[in-house]
Parts: C-alpha cells; structure tokens; sequence
C-alpha cells in the first residue's frame, strides 16, 4: 500500500524556512549520515510539493546551475502557471484527494515524498493522507517563517535518533484531534 511520508526539516522552534523563504539555517547544520536521504528515496515512487517549494527549487537550481533533482513522478499543487523543469513535473490544483488516484498510480506501488511544504501536508493530512512525518529538527530557533505543519493534528512517535546535529523524529499521522 502506498504511504504518504513527510520527510523533511524544521527548526526546534517548528519552522521549515524562515520569514524570507530562506533555507540558509539548514545547509550549516552538521550531519553524520548524509547518505540518509538517498536511503529514504529508495522507497518513493512519486513527490508532491507546494508552489512555494517549486518555486524555491525553480530559483535554486537557476543560481546553483544544477539539474531537476528528481526522475520520479512530482505533482505540483498551485494555482500559478509555471514552466516544468523536467518532464516529470506535473501541475495540479485542488485538494490532494481529487488527485490521490493519479499520484498512487504514479508511485507504482512504491511511497509518495511530501516533499513541503507545511500547508500541503497539512491538507493531505485533512484528507487522510499523510501517513508519516520524518522531521530532523535543527537546533536552531528562527522566530517566525513557514511552520511545520500548521493547524493541530495528532502524532504518535515511533522513532527516534540522531543525526549529527539534528534529532531525527519519526511520527504516525493519526489525524486531527477528536478531543483536548
């Protein structure tokens, strides 16, 4: 069965960028294993991400001259019309259970990579579809940026390790709370 996993990094405080978009608090952060990722994609069959992390990407790969990263199949969730870096690069809009037939397809059997950001994960867990969040918090605060997962929603930990600076925490996505 096809799982939807948020894997991705936060600061201690629940950012994933900060107030301008920027990702510069993440790339100073020692690691240990940074094979971890390539061990993560070996199981993900297609990506979906906001319009806010293509965009992100779009610009980042303009600076750094390097390629579309991903071979997989990656739906993009926007309203915005945008150039596709790649052929695999897919726009859609909606809500993520209008297009949960065409992402599993894509995946072929294999996980799907909540690639960012929060409002997108958060919409995918409204439409019980976000399975896991895998987050490496950083011991950084940033004050203030793009949250983790806005809105409230409850979690049970299954993992956790470390990896260099980062406390790497695997959650089961149970849902929005029924009571508090």
């Amino acid at each position: 069965m096809t799982r939807y996993r948020y894997y991705t990094a936060a600061s201690l405080d629940g950012f994933l960028a900060d107030e301008h978009d920027s990702l510069a608090w993440l790339f100073v952060q020692e690691q240990d294993d940074p094979a971890h990722h390539d061990t993560f994609m070996t199981g993900i069959g297609a990506t979906v991400m906001g319009a806010t992390t293509y965009g992100w990407l779009v610009d980042h790969l303009a600076d750094t001259g390097e390629p579309w990263p991903y071979e997989i199949p990656c739906f993009v969730f926007t309203h915005r019309t945008w150039e596709p870096l790649a052929e695999s690069v897919r726009f859609v809009s909606g809500t993520p259970g209008g297009h949960r037939s065409a992402i599993e397809v894509a995946a072929a059997g294999r996980d799907v990579w909540v690639v960012g950001g929060g409002g997108l994960a958060a919409d995918l867990a409204d439409a019980g579809m976000l399975d896991e969040a895998e987050v490496s918090i950083a011991p950084v605060t940033l004050g203030s940026g793009r949250p983790l997962l806005p809105g409230r929603f409850d979690l049970r930990l299954r993992a956790a390790e470390r990896n260099g600076a980062f406390l790497v925490a695997t959650y089961d996505v149970l849902g929005r709370p029924t009571t508090w």
